[in-house]
């Protein structure tokens, strides 16, 4: 049941999940027995169902399809693209992923255990919360899982047009003729793939050299290099103003590593710079938790935070801001506050992350950059995917997958791949890593369909020189 209230008065919970995202899948049947509140402001179901993860792999796919063409063209296929139809893209997949948003609000509205509390809440004391409906909560446990928002940074003219950013640039009413993408991060190179390949004339506005650079060096310089032939990339660049243009369009006013300036213009301005925890606007200090310099909720191995009887999970604690994160911490959380005595902490060793770009992007554990860094003793190999015979059948020429190994133990340590079904490729890797098989036993353990794309994960094992 949802909650009108207009005169303050209090009410005690026995739990109370703050955000309903991944912390919306805490209360089950073993549930039941608990009075549990779920504060959430925003869209319910959190940031991957409604604005992240699964609406953009829907734009993807067909963007993919759209940019195939490109593809086929040196196989001797010749396939043209006409037009993409935006507005029945766009309302297939919000036509798919609204119903089951309201559908989870109202499941949980109904829930005889379950009181749901729509407006933004802030602690007002230890374990007091203001939920902005006119009641104050009190509850014996509290999960914080309030996610993360985009950043929009301090620039003059910013705020005089408008801004889209990855919560609202996937509602446009039409597709525009161009669009300027601030950052060179994850989101900036899907939308970027995807806009592109609808056929919208997109320039990327970046501060550093390189696009991806939190990737493995190889990876990000090559993904900058396939991504240069697509786009209108503008590296090494200082945003210092930016101007309503028209109607709707912007003018984005910019200068170089020399201080020379330039003026680009575009229909719509994507806003991709990062993503902040919410945490601020939750007046932690007022119940005793407590957050770093970035603003992430302190958490220990078990996701405690600072504050005894509350916990914390995904972006609002993580950096590494992954719904599979938030997946894994959520059953931790929920293991935890089911068995007090029995505490199960959480694994961030071998996290993995993607990029579902043009080319696809995927990586788990250390890059050579951070091994150099960090003194760790490793080997390293490349592969091509020209190599293997599936790559041979694309003609593939740009593509690789790179791995690094304890030379001694032959421990995989990182695993890359820029290409096709990267994102699937990688998984075998995970894998060893996360189960402690070594390279050779991984290449020569097991049969590898020939002549799958697998066998690039294959041969990059075996090119490995270990010990």
């Amino acid at each position: 049941m949802s909650i009108p209230g207009t005169i303050a008065h209090m009410r005690h919970f026995d739990l109370c999940i703050i955000g309903s995202g991944s912390g919306n899948s805490i209360p089950d049947e073993r549930f039941a027995d608990l009075d549990i509140a779920i504060v959430e402001k925003g869209i319910y179901g959190g940031t991957c169902l409604n604005v992240g993860c699964i609406p953009t792999k829907m734009f993807v796919y067909p963007a993919d399809l759209a940019h195939s063409p490109a593809l086929a063209d040196p196989l001797g296929v010749e396939l043209s693209f006409n037009k993409v139809r935006w507005a029945e893209i766009r309302d297939r997949i919000f036509g798919r992923i609204d119903p089951i948003s309201a559908g989870g609000e109202t499941w949980r509205q109904e829930g005889p255990n379950i009181t749901l509390y729509r407006e933004r809440a802030h602690f007002i004391g230890p374990k007091t919360l203001d939920t902005g409906t006119g009641e104050i909560i009190t509850a014996d446990r509290f999960v914080i899982a309030a996610g993360s928002r985009p950043v929009l940074p301090q620039i003059p003219g910013l705020d005089t047009v408008t801004v889209h950013t990855s919560d609202t640039v996937m509602r446009l009413d039409q597709l525009p003729d161009s669009m300027i993408i601030l950052g060179g991060g994850f989101v900036a190179a899907e939308f970027a793939h995807i806009f592109s390949s609808y056929g919208v004339q997109v320039t990327i506005i970046n501060r550093s050299d390189a696009l991806l650079r939190q990737e493995d060096q190889d990876v990000s310089a090559r993904f900058t290099e396939l991504m240069s032939k697509r786009v209108d990339l503008r590296l090494n660049r200082a945003v210092s103003r930016i101007e309503r243009r028209d109607v709707d369009g912007v003018a984005v006013t910019v200068s170089n590593e020399d201080g020379e300036t330039e003026t680009l213009a575009a229909d719509v301005l994507l806003v991709a710079v990062g993503r902040v925890s919410n945490s601020d606007t939750l007046n932690l200090d007022a119940t005793g938790v407590a957050v770093d310099e970035r603003g992430h909720v302190l958490v220990d191995e078990y996701q405690r935070t600072t504050a005894a009887g509350i916990f914390a999970l995904g972006d609002v604690s993580s950096p590494h801001q992954l719904k599979h994160v938030a997946n894994h911490e959520m059953r931790v959380v929920q293991h935890n506050l089911l068995h007090p005595d029995d505490l199960m902490a959480s694994d961030h060793r071998f996290i993995p992350h993607a990029v579902f770009s043009e080319p696809q992007v995927a990586s788990v554990g250390l890059t050579e950059q951070q091994a150099k860094n960090d003194g760790v003793r490793y080997v390293s190999a490349v592969q091509n995917y020209g190599s293997i015979a599936y790559g041979w059948a694309m003609e593939d020429t740009e593509h690789f997958a790179k791995l690094l190994a304890d030379p001694a133990t032959g421990q995989l340590l990182g695993a890359h791949i820029i290409g096709p079904q990267a994102s699937s490729l990688i998984q075998p890797l995970i894998q060893a890593m996360s189960f402690g098989l070594p390279a050779q036993e991984m290449a020569r353990g097991q049969y590898w369909i020939h002549p799958a794309m697998a066998e690039l994960v294959e041969n990059a094992l075996l090119a490995l020189p270990l010990d």
